[in-house]
């Protein structure tokens, strides 16, 4: 992949850095045309993942409810369809299908604040399009009775209504948490610095992983269309109880979401005064020049530590946003440097 060089606007620099990011990350999707990474439209990127909410939810949905013993068990079949939905859409939308990854997105700035309604509204239309194809296909068998008792079964729920009796303090803390942990995830395999392309796998397999560990207590939740999608069609109670799923997952995501932004402004390289990224070796060069200046200014360690310092600020620019690490990319730059300055043999230059 071509790696370009971010101009020195701060703005320029915070839009690209945005950008970039969103490619599978959770943030807006994107793709290289012409050497350039041209992302879709708000239009566009609301389609793939109302498309991509009706494909999960359709499969999901329809394995919670029509399982046999033979079947695969709901939890992994939800996460199959994660993974397959991030693998087809993701690269249009960034794969949410799932509000809770949408608000978390955006509190981590991998997301544009004007795309997280339009993102949660597609998931919703498509969650319950969804579900009501398969209330449709159930009507439309004779020998099927009482179509709502298989939206209950499928529905989520606490108190009376737990497949444990699991009260409501205990199904709340539950969903928050697992929430939180998958939010994470999603964003944090879809960082720059992780591999990208194993970001579906990962997210997918902790869908499994966690609805597994919520079945008994809330029949699984995590999101929030997905509890829409199958009380819409159920018996009253489910609707009177979605408050919870809608209300535990966000917070979780809330709570993932303010966790990734803090871990990024942590890790980002600080940006000097003209425009380049300085690079953990470049600010370790500027400590130890600080401290050598102050102990003996006129000492032989301050002339040698101000002269790397000179080094380092006169460094090219790097591009922020590459995978690769900013002190790393110092070093190779430096290393390189007397190979193409001077040649190394002792013959005269001709």
């Amino acid at each position: 992949m071509t790696q370009h060089s971010i101009a020195p606007d701060p703005e320029s620099r915070a839009s690209a850095h945005n950008t970039v990011q969103g490619r599978g990350n959770g943030s807006e999707g994107g793709s290289w045309h012409d050497g350039e990474l041209r992302t879709p439209g708000l239009l566009a990127r609301s389609v793939a993942e109302g498309v991509g909410s009706f494909f999960v939810i359709l499969a999901g949905l329809g394995a919670t409810m029509l399982a046999t013993e033979t079947s695969i068990q709901p939890s992994l079949v939800f996460g199959f369809a994660v993974v397959a939905a991030m693998i087809a859409f993701g690269h249009v939308s960034g794969g949410h299908f799932n509000p809770a990854i949408t608000v978390g997105s955006a509190i981590a700035g991998r997301l544009r604040w004007g795309s997280v309604a339009p993102y949660v509204l597609a998931q919703v239309i498509g969650a319950v399009a969804a579900s009501g194809l398969v209330w449709l296909a159930l009507g439309a068998n004779a020998q099927l009775t009482g179509i709502r008792t298989f939206f209950s079964s499928a529905s989520n729920g606490f108190g009376e209504h737990s497949p444990a009796q699991f009260p409501l303090t205990s199904a709340f803390l539950l969903e928050v948490v697992a929430t939180a942990l998958l939010v994470a995830v999603f964003l944090g395999a879809g960082s720059r610095r992780a591999r990208r392309d194993l970001a579906p796998f990962a997210v997918g397999l902790t869908v499994a992983g966690l609805l597994s560990f919520l079945l008994p207590v809330t029949n699984g939740a995590l999101n929030p269309v997905r509890a829409t999608a199958s009380a819409l069609f159920a018996d009253p109670w489910a609707l009177e109880q979605l408050w919870l799923f809608w209300a535990a997952p966000v917070i979780g995501g809330v709570i993932a979401g303010l966790v990734i932004r803090s871990t990024d402004a942590w890790g980002s390289p600080s940006i000097t005064a003209g425009g380049a990224p300085e690079s953990e070796g470049a600010a370790d060069t500027a400590d130890t020049a600080d401290t050598a200046d102050t102990a003996d200014t006129a000492g032989t360690a301050g002339t040698a530590e101000t002269a790397r310092t000179a080094d380092v600020a006169a460094a090219p620019a790097q591009d922020i946003h590459s995978g690769r690490n900013d002190a790393a990319t110092f070093f190779d730059a430096s290393d390189e440097g007397p190979d193409t300055a001077s040649p190394r043999s002792s013959g005269p230059t001709r």
